[in-house]
């Protein structure tokens, strides 16, 4: 009998976690409920959820600031789907870049809900596990060091690469995972989710890219290489700093 996922629901209004976290409950979830990031952080304590549905707007520390310091620490794989009562675009993309997994804009039904709980949980637990590389702020690899704070690629010179928020994503999903074969499926999935498009054959036009800018001859690749039947894997040995 495989175990029930454990969802962690975090929202300053009392209505709404109760109500989705009854709702979820209902649907036979495990849920825990936080109203800031104090208590997020106390339920980490217990143990990391499978899965934090994290609202945007709340007083203090709000959801984007929570959300960068899980994919620093204890929630680095943690998949997170935000919530925000704004239609603007903005903040959808910046916790999409800061590496949440999905988002719902406000106000949504439970049934939409649950639909992307279920897709983002399948879609995890389809991704091959990330190696045991310690994640920090910086992690070095060949003769590059990448900070994931900064978003920004230097040389052994100190010189900052400029990279693209795409492939800031791919250098850090392939980063995260060395000596993995990843496909190009599962590659869209980490780096776009919900925003692939079917057939997106974008991922091979960014490795293309990133070699450019990291490999000693992009035409003979040694740092991500190309294997038979479509996949892609990052061949240094990875190191934090």
């Amino acid at each position: 009998m495989e175990p029930v996922p454990h969802i962690a629901v975090v929202d300053d209004h009392r209505d709404i976690r109760d109500l989705v976290g009854k709702y979820l409950h209902q649907q036979g979830y495990r849920v825990s409920t936080a109203e800031n990031g104090t208590a997020l952080r106390r339920l980490f304590e217990r143990g990391a959820p499978d899965i934090v549905v994290l609202d945007i707007m709340m007083p203090g520390e709000d959801g984007l600031t929570l959300c960068r310091e899980l994919r620093a620490g204890a929630g680095a794989n943690v998949p997170i789907i935000f919530l925000t009562a704004k239609a603007d675009e903005t903040d959808r993309v910046i916790g999409l870049e800061l590496g949440a997994d999905d988002y719902l804009v406000k106000p949504f039904s439970s049934r939409e809900l649950l639909a992307r709980i279920k897709a983002v949980l399948r879609r995890a637990n389809s991704l091959p596990p990330q190696r045991s590389v310690r994640r920090t702020g910086s992690m070095r690899f060949d003769r590059w060091v990448l900070n994931f704070g900064r978003r920004e690629l230097q040389g052994e010179d100190g010189v900052g690469i400029p990279l693209s928020t795409a492939e800031f994503r791919l250098l850090k999903v392939f980063v995260e995972r060395p000596g993995i074969v990843l496909t190009r499926d599962q590659l869209l999935d980490l780096t776009a989710g919900r925003e692939a498009e079917p057939f997106d054959r974008s991922i091979d036009n960014q490795v293309s890219r990133l070699r450019r800018k990291i490999e000693c001859d992009p035409k003979n690749p040694s740092i991500i290489q190309t294997h038979r039947g479509g996949g892609y894997s990052f061949m240094p040995e990875v190191s934090a700093l």
